[in-house]
């Protein structure tokens, strides 16, 4: 008997100090060259307009230095918006994108630009006097286009081509509206696997665009001393209106092992929601460890029990 218990004890200790020293290896792929032959910059922009008033910007198109080839590209107007899914659309336009019909391409609207070069794009928006107040929303996208290597201008040959767009986020000065609502905010207080996250769903109920602050805090058990946080520089979102966002805040370099204090802050127009919640993470193969480990521990003090009741018999 005495035997059988120490064996047992030897498997315990075995176990989990195997499992104690197990390391995670994280394998990650290395991109190739994703150079598409030009760049657009900046890729966003917001302004303020109003009714009855211009509005002069460009954006700049440029062929990497190293570049082989020259490129050809053509300017286009269009709008956009996101569906219920959030997911960027270009669609016909309605009352959100009605901008799309006020802008106009004061350069060239097609060009050739040579390696290490950079073509300037001038547009104006001209806001009418009964532009309804609030969001508009529309893409200046620049087409890559074939140039014809003898003439050096785009030539209609079919190729793949490439858009990048300079996506305008616009308010209307006048009636505009800024409210909405925090409908969810979770942490979950348990995990297998993968990270620690914050997850929020947000509506904007207004009739404008506005931005959302997301801020994660990551503390062991028993220390303030915080093993992440993105307090100074917290993410932040555009949230267009009538829509709802649904947003993950992740530490991406969260161990496979431990027990956390977890602070989650969400604030989008003058509201905010917080959780703090303690979060375990426990890999299955740990969890394994430790019902076999719990079974072992029962197992020893069924024997004790029945050994004792043989020695008080005896």
């Amino acid at each position: 008997m005495k035997n059988t218990i120490k064996r047992i004890f030897v498997m315990l200790f075995c176990m989990l100090f195997v499992s104690t020293f197990v390391v995670s290896a994280a394998f990650g792929v290395e991109g190739g060259d994703n150079a598409i032959g030009f760049t657009v910059s900046p890729l966003t922009e917001n302004i303020v307009l109003a009714p009855g008033e211009s509005y002069s910007s460009s954006i700049r198109v440029s062929n990497p230095g190293n570049s082989q080839n020259d490129v050809g590209y053509e300017v286009e107007v269009q709008p956009f918006f996101v569906d219920e899914e959030y997911n960027t659309i270009f669609r016909d336009i309605d009352n959100r994108s009605l901008m799309a019909n006020w802008i106009t391409i004061d350069s060239p609207s097609t060009g050739v630009i040579s390696p290490n070069e950079t073509n300037e794009i001038v547009f104006t928006i001209n806001v009418p006097e009964d532009a309804p107040a609030g969001g508009q929303y529309a893409d200046v996208r620049v087409v890559s286009a074939n140039v014809d290597n003898n003439s050096g201008e785009n030539s209609s040959a079919i190729g793949e081509k490439i858009a990048i767009g300079h996506l305008i986020f616009a308010e209307v000065t006048g009636n505009t509206i800024r409210q909405g609502e925090i409908i969810s905010t979770e942490v979950p207080s348990f995990l297998l696997s993968g990270d620690i996250k914050g997850t929020t769903a947000i509506k904007n109920t207004g009739n404008v665009h506005s931005v959302a602050t997301y801020k994660l805090q990551i503390f062991p058990l028993f220390s303030d001393e915080e093993l992440y946080t993105n307090e100074e520089d917290p993410e932040q979102k555009t949230i267009l209106p009538d829509r709802t966002l649904y947003n993950e805040t992740v530490w991406d370099k969260t161990p496979s092992i431990g027990i956390f204090n977890v602070v989650y802050t969400v604030e989008f127009e003058g509201i905010t929601t917080q959780v703090s919640k303690m979060v375990i993470k426990c890999p299955i193969w740990l969890m394994f460890v430790l019902i076999f480990a719990l079974f072992l521990l029962i197992f020893y003090f069924v024997l004790m029990a029945k050994n004792r009741k043989k020695s008080t018999k005896n």
